[in-house]
């Protein structure tokens, strides 16, 4: 940190106040984000951590970093809005949707993917010495979707100490609260995800394995080939469709799902990105009045080892945050 940014910031200067936090924005939203799961509300969270530091940086008494600082305000106000987005509207089927009954149903889950693209100077960052989790695992998607069903503090807190690997006794500050308060915030939080099952580590990103399979998925939807989708997947196979509270688990559950939308009429077009450090691909399908692709969806692909292990799919509307199009022409 620059002190004399930091005495031209607290002199009124916003331009060194910008610089001075530049740096930061980066994480800071990706740290929104992991608390929010959505991305817009990640960048209303940090916006308004940036104009709350910006007002209140004449009380800045220096006794922690300027990104200490900005971790506090921006995680209180990412707990204001999750208590605010309690109060989400309810979450219907699609009228012109017919799927088969699911495996699995569960309250809904309120998620977005996040682009690689937005990740990339998070990686250059390592986390604290106290971090429990490589930043790799703590920016997937499983491990998110996770976080989401943990309650607001702990979710908070088990993302200060064993992600970003902030002290207990910084988190307690930063939180207003106690260190016993935030040791049993931290076990209650540990014990839910350590729970989870143990899972192989997915191939490296853009290696041999990892195209074969992905381009191997994504032939298999464009020419609507179940059995060659189906191929592909494991055993347990998990997919899902946030914020719709459904899951259908298996490889014949996956077979029984995509025979009925695999019948859909029509051509599809498919492009590859990445999300949450995984590969993804944007369906388009071709609109029947017209000779262009109109978007329908983003799939968030999961591969353990050399088999994929869960699809997630997302509304086209997460497309612009990736920079993809609505609509491919012909």
């Amino acid at each position: 940190m620059s002190v004399e940014l930091l005495v031209r910031a607290k002199a009124g200067d916003q331009e060194a106040f910008r610089e001075l936090v530049q740096p930061y924005r980066a994480e800071l939203h990706m740290h929104c984000y992991r608390i929010l799961g959505s991305i817009q509300d990640a960048e209303d969270a940090l916006q308004e951590a940036l104009l709350a530091a910006w007002r209140g940086l004449g009380s800045y008494e220096e006794r922690a970093s300027v990104r200490t600082w900005l971790y506090s305000i921006a995680t209180n106000r990412a707990l204001n809005m999750l208590r605010a987005a309690r109060r989400r509207p309810q979450v219907e089927m699609p009228p012109d949707v017919s799927l088969p009954e699911p495996t699995h149903s569960a309250e809904p889950l309120w998620l977005d993917p996040y682009p690689d693209v937005l990740i990339e100077s998070e990686l250059a960052g390592p986390p604290g010495p106290e971090a429990r989790y490589e930043t790799k695992e703590a920016i997937s998607l499983a491990f998110v979707t996770a976080l989401q069903l943990l309650p607001a503090r702990q979710r908070a807190v088990l993302i200060l100490r064993d992600v970003l690997g902030f002290r207990a006794s910084e988190v307690a500050e930063m939180l207003e609260t106690t260190l016993d308060s935030v040791t049993s915030a931290l076990k209650r939080a540990r014990a839910t995800l350590d729970n989870r099952p143990r899972t192989e580590a997915p191939p490296p990103a853009d290696s041999p394995t990892e195209r074969k399979l992905v381009e191997g998925l994504a032939t298999a939807f464009e020419a609507n080939d179940v059995d060659g989708i189906v191929a592909l997947l494991a055993d347990d196979v998990r997919l899902s469709m946030p914020p719709l509270p459904l899951a259908f688990i298996g490889r014949e559950e996956a077979r029984r799902f995509y025979a009925i939308v695999a019948a859909r009429p029509g051509r599809r077009r498919l492009v590859q990105t990445r999300a949450n450090g995984q590969p993804a691909l944007a369906f388009y399908s071709r609109d029947p009045t017209g000779g262009v692709f109109r978007a329908t969806s983003l799939m968030v692909v999961t591969l353990e080892g050399r088999q994929i292990t869960a699809l997630t799919r997302f509304d086209p509307s997460v497309l612009s945050h990736f920079g993809l199009p609505r609509i491919l022409p012909e």
